[in-house]
């Protein structure tokens, strides 16, 4: 009997390469685990390709990995969850063997989508060890309140152990269980981390949620030695999926001085999202000598009260200062905003719009609404102003009562009732921004947002030999 069956449910496109599956076949397999890895993003008949496993093998723990739970995106407001519950549903009659789903998505909602899905177990937090000891214990007493962050049914009841964010953290490098170069070429790029958690309370991030609160730092010739096995594989760019590379900017440092001492520069090439501080002129050069081609920094806004709001860690001038330190050093760069979250005003909207545009990033992102996540500050503004039903704050696509298990967003009522066309209205057609949208245009045609779940334009662009960050490659065919 093969023992781990795990499968990507991720089917958005371009397709993003399954990290967490990479990590835990390999986490599994150096514990002697016979790992199999069904992958639906590089199939075209999902039906297919799950009756075909499964008429020739017999797992016994299926593993199914939860990254999104939506969108994230105002204008469409897609929740995947409806699909991994049919999935289950569809591997119910297919296996006995029990189901197991992780993710970070799964992560910020685990008890609800354990319920609404029926599996019969969930893991919250890093998954690499929790696996292996959830097989043990199948195997073994079933003592299931012993597998960190595991949710687990108990007489019909959901129990939950405390997440798992095991630290130190070491993952493995060698990265062969997946096919990376395939994500290379349909997808532009493969991911890598060097950290796992955030230690920041900006009041919208779901990050501490999923990932920890704590900073939990890779060492850097493990990350090292992961890129190397990545180039060996044919891979040559890169996306550093941390949640802020700079954070902490002293092991940013010492990934690039590890990156640098191993010459990856000239084999690889990477972009990463950041915080727009800690970011000065020594980590600038570093980082670019290191093969950095492209920073994403979270800038929020350009207004000062807007930026208190969200509890964001820098001022307007830093964005400027950021901006201008990777223009010396040949980096791209884009500064993604948060448009219309509490305390936005017309007059708000317009400092920062004006603000971006004087200091000429490549790219700025301009989404319009804050996805609101149980558990975080942006929750809590919610429920002090009181009954979000009748709350004129909150835009949402479904009925009866608020339930941030389904996309609900936060806009501010200040903009007024056509919030999108006012900020499409600011930026006046600048080529820079990729604007928010009202709803989803109704005809296939060159997209001005940046929302890359089935965005054809990029999948296109992509198929073409474009590689590289998604807001580069729009950028790019701009």
């Amino acid at each position: 009997m093969d023992m781990l069956a795990l499968i990507n449910t991720n089917r958005m496109a371009p397709p993003i390469g399954p990290l967490a599956l990479d990590y835990i076949a390999g986490a599994a397999g150096a514990a002697g685990i016979d790992v199999d890895i069904v992958d639906l993003s590089l199939v075209e008949d999902v039906s297919k390709a799950l009756q075909d496993y499964f008429s020739a093998h017999s797992p016994q723990l299926v593993g199914l990995s939860f990254r999104n739970v939506d969108d994230c995106f105002w204008p469409s407001a897609q929740s995947f969850v409806p699909d991994l519950t049919e999935l289950v549903s569809q591997l119910r009659n297919l296996t006995d063997a029990a189901i197991v789903i992780g993710g970070v998505g799964f992560s910020i909602f685990a008890e609800r989508i354990v319920e609404q899905t029926g599996a019969d177990f969930g893991v919250r937090g890093d998954g690499e060890q929790a696996i292996i000891s959830l097989l043990n214990e199948l195997q073994q007493s079933k003592r299931f309140a012993l597998v960190p962050g595991l949710l687990w049914r108990d007489n019909g009841a959901v129990c939950s152990n405390k997440p798992a964010w095991p630290w130190p953290l070491s993952l493995p490098t060698s990265r062969t269980a997946i096919n990376n170069l395939a994500y290379l070429q349909q997808g532009g790029q493969c991911g890598i981390e060097t950290k796992r958690g955030c230690d920041r309370n900006c009041i919208y991030c779901a990050d501490p949620l999923a990932k920890g609160p704590t900073l939990r730092l890779r060492k850097p010739r493990e990350v090292a030695d992961e890129v190397e096995s990545l180039i060996a594989q044919g891979v040559d760019v890169l996306h550093l999926c941390d949640s802020e590379f700079n954070i902490s900017r002293k092991h940013a440092s010492e990934i690039c001085g590890e990156f640098i001492r191993r010459s990856l520069r000239d084999k690889v090439r990477w972009y990463t999202y950041m915080a727009v501080r800690p970011f000065d002129a020594e980590l600038a050069k570093v980082m670019r000598l290191a093969g950095c081609v492209g920073i994403d920094f979270t800038g929020d806004s350009a207004s000062t009260s807007v930026l208190d709001y969200y509890r964001a860690g820098h001022r307007r001038e830093d964005l400027a200062s950021a901006v201008r330190l990777c223009r010396d050093n040949g980096i791209k760069v884009m500064i993604d905003l948060l448009l219309g979250g509490p305390g936005e005003t017309p007059e708000t909207l317009a400092e920062t719009i004006d603000y971006v545009k004087k200091i000429g990033p490549d790219a700025a992102g301009a989404p319009l609404g804050v996805r609101v996540y149980p558990g975080t500050e942006m929750a809590d503004i919610l429920a002090r102003e009181g009954p979000a039903e009748t709350n004129p704050n909150v835009r949402r696509k479904y009925h009866g009562p608020v339930d941030l298990f389904e996309p609900t967003f936060y806009i501010s009522q200040a903009l007024g009732p056509e919030p999108a066309r006012l900020v499409k209205d600011l930026i006046a057609g600048d080529k820079r921004f990729f604007e928010p949208m009202e709803e989803l245009p109704q005809t296939a045609g060159p997209s001005t947002d940046h929302n890359y779940n089935e965005n054809l334009e990029l999948v296109e662009a992509i198929e073409g030999g474009a590689r590289g960050a998604y807001w580069d490659i729009l950028r790019r065919l701009r």
